[in-house]
């Protein structure tokens, strides 16, 4: 079991964590899991960052869904069902360090240009432009569990405003999140550490979600892209110095 001071560490980092994702839209798992992997160990962090998830997305959605770009969400969702097996397929096969380097530096380098340019939008999207981009959020989860740039790239691009951008994100990261977490019950990480690690942090991530969801009604459009692109740029720095070290 875990001792109950790292417990009470383990809720304000999920409360941290909560609060992002929240704001942002994306951005918990980038924080939490190198911290919580430190505190509890990586099969016990796993699992509970992937109970956090969900749950987030849940109480974002129960305010918001009308919010939600369904017909966007959908297609990408569809597309990155699609791309995991030929991900996971590619994970057993291709050299891990390289490709995650080469992804670090394209995730921190798109986070830059954003800063730099953040008026950025497509001026027309192709049909299969949507189609493209869930596909390689997919291989990219299937072989490292990294769908979620790709995504959130392409929600800048399209120019959705915060409200519909975080909304938009947790339709999409839901029904992936709760495929996790049911993969991880398969394999029996479901332990008794984690669901008292995830009862004693639910409400710090019911507050973490109102206050992060109140910080993202005061943002600026401006402010907003600023941050999504501080983010963005901070995942891809995070995924080279894991992909390094």
């Amino acid at each position: 079991m875990i001792p109950t001071d790292l417990l009470w560490l383990v809720v304000a980092i999920i409360f941290v964590a909560a609060f992002i994702r929240s704001a942002l839209g994306f951005g918990d798992a980038v924080l939490a899991m190198p911290l919580l992997a430190m505190t509890i160990g990586l099969r016990t962090a796993a699992p509970l960052v992937a109970f956090v998830g969900p749950t987030i997305s849940i109480l974002i959605l129960a305010r918001d869904w009308r919010r939600v770009e369904f017909g966007p969400a959908g297609r990408l969702i569809a597309a990155t069902l699609l791309g995991i097996p030929v991900g996971i397929y590619g994970l057993a096969r291709l050299p891990e360090a390289p490709l995650k380097i080469a992804l670090g530096f394209l995730i921190l380098l798109y986070g830059l240009f954003g800063l730099a340019r953040p008026g950025t939008r497509l001026e027309l999207e192709r049909v299969g432009f949507p189609w493209l981009v869930g596909w390689v959020a997919g291989v990219l989860g299937g072989a490292y569990n990294t769908n979620g740039p790709p995504i959130v790239a392409y929600g800048m691009l399209r120019g959705w405003p915060p409200e519909s951008f975080r909304a938009t994100l947790q339709g999409y990261f839901l029904p992936t999140g709760l495929a996790i977490l049911a993969g991880h019950g398969l394999a029996g990480l479901w332990t008794a550490a984690v669901i008292k690690s995830y009862a004693l942090a639910f409400p710090a991530i019911v507050a973490g979600v109102l206050l992060g969801g109140l910080w993202n009604r005061r943002l600026t459009r401006t402010g907003f892209t600023r941050l999504v692109y501080v983010g963005l740029a901070v995942m891809g720095l995070v995924t080279l110095i894991r992909a390094i070290r």
